[in-house]
């Protein structure tokens, strides 16, 4: 492959990796055809982009980008496919679910919410992680909840007070 051709290749998976904000990097050697047909359906029913990438060139590109990816370098080893996300455990939960029935692929490594995740022990912490809007949402819930408790005391305080002032006035 000449130089120029690898930099359009580079320039193609920074772009990508741009594009989304989490990173998967997975090994899915030895998956059969029919099994990697698969795996790439669920992946784009699930929106979640798939590319089978040269660790060389994928190292490259990393090293293009703003973010710290030095952590994951040690994994891009072997047979590499980048599974690219906007949301951060969808990934995690795509292969934790492929694998109820295949054996790969396995998690090298991830970089999710800005943080690294290497070895495939990982999964079960990725597939539990919350992405940003996700925790807003339960600040905001919990942030409602103390407030509709108050409402509701003032709502049933107002009969209450009402119901006191109407006794003192019959008495009166």
């Amino acid at each position: 492959m000449k130089r120029e051709e690898k930099q359009v290749i580079i320039d193609h998976l920074t772009e990508q990796i741009k594009a989304y904000k989490h990173v998967y990097i997975s090994d899915i050697s030895a998956i059969d055809a029919a099994a990697t047909q698969e795996l790439r359906k669920v992946c784009f029913e699930g929106d979640i982009k798939m590319i089978q990438v040269k660790n060389t060139l994928l190292k490259v590109a990393l090293d293009g980008l703003e973010a710290d990816y030095t952590e994951i370098y040690s994994v891009l080893k072997g047979s590499s496919a980048i599974m690219l996300s906007e949301v951060g455990n969808a990934p995690a939960k795509l292969i934790k679910e492929f694998r109820k029935s295949h054996d790969k692929p396995v998690l090298k490594a991830a970089f999710v919410e800005e943080c690294c995740y290497v070895g495939d022990n990982q999964l079960d912490a990725l597939v539990s992680i919350k992405s940003k809007e996700e925790l807003l949402g339960d600040i905001v819930l919990l942030l409602q909840s103390p407030m509709q408790k108050l409402i509701s005391a003032l709502e049933s305080g107002k009969n209450t007070i009402g119901g006191v002032l109407k006794t003192l006035e019959d008495r009166a």
